[in-house]
């Protein structure tokens, strides 16, 4: 199992004004261009071995400037994608913020479902049955990079940090972060949650199996 690079996608003229979800055509601006090139310049010398994007044009347009620095290809996995939204798809959150379900939204994600769309609980099992698919393609030893959106990484950290589903939205992801989901073996680590470009992933030291003394804490 593959150690995970969660990362969200840069910026577009959409993000805080609109709820885009599948919304086709939609790129990233001059800054999240910015932020892609930042992605590529902190991750381009990490031994990263595959790179996964969902098939959303902001997600991809983030994804091509750290495969051009390691000389890998952008392998699209429709399952990354954003939620279904439904009819809610396009909004703007003032309008969202009028909406009697926008509530329930807020207060209990783990009940709803978007008109015509997902809800939030099948959107956590596509992810993370996705996710898991992935690490399985690889080695614990290796690095993969995927290219997604915020509230699919917000929903895999609470699976992976068995957090309630109602709590989810208590996580920041910012535009072009990157969350870190260890896998070794049967356990699970989550050293890194919502870091911007710039930051250094630790991965556990292997513990010796005659000294079970716990590790120092930094």
């Amino acid at each position: 199992m593959a150690t995970l690079l969660l990362i969200r996608h840069g910026e577009n003229d959409l993000v805080g004004r609109k709820l885009a979800g599948r919304t086709p055509g939609v790129h990233l601006n001059e800054n999240g261009r910015k932020q892609a090139g930042a992605v590529a310049q902190a991750l381009g010398k990490a031994p990263i071995k595959a790179i996964y994007s969902s098939p959303m044009e902001r997600a991809v347009e983030t994804a091509q400037p750290l495969a051009a620095a390691l000389g890998l290809e952008v392998q699209l996995r429709p399952e990354l994608i954003e939620l279904d939204y439904g009819r809610f798809q396009g909004r703007t959150f003032k309008q969202l913020q009028r909406a009697k379900l926008w509530k329930e939204v807020l207060n209990n994600p783990a009940g709803v479902r978007f008109p015509d769309g997902e809800s939030f609980i099948e959107a956590q099992q596509r992810v993370t049955n996705e996710l898991e698919a992935i690490a399985a393609l690889h080695t614990d030893e290796e690095i993969v990079a995927c290219f997604t959106h915020a509230d699919v990484v917000r929903l895999s950290i609470a699976h992976y940090l068995q957090m309630p589903i109602n709590a989810f939205q208590r996580l920041a992801i910012n535009t072009t972060s990157v969350t870190v989901v260890v896998r070794v073996k049967d356990q699970v680590f989550v050293p890194h949650i919502n870091q911007v470009a710039g930051f250094e992933i630790k991965m556990p030291e292997k513990k010796d199996e005659k000294n079970k003394s716990p590790e120092k804490k930094e």
